[in-house]
């Protein structure tokens, strides 16, 4: 079972604003739920250079069409 934790943190509004938008969420927690589920499912979020990885799997799909 999982253990459940309390969280709090400082936003910048606009940050929030955008963010709630990029998800489709109307609140801030489901906002920020949305956010950090990516973020730990995200296959680029471990990679050292994001941009490299995401440039190379473009340029693959690209040769394989």
């Amino acid at each position: 079972m999982a253990k459940i934790m309390h969280a709090q943190m400082v936003i910048v509004e606009d940050d929030l604003v955008a963010l709630k938008e990029k998800t489709g969420e109307k609140n801030t927690k489901d906002a920020l739920a949305k956010a950090v589920a990516h973020y730990l499912e995200c296959e680029y979020t471990q990679a050292t250079d994001m941009w490299e990885k995401k440039l190379e799997k473009r340029i693959l799909a690209k040769k394989q069409k």
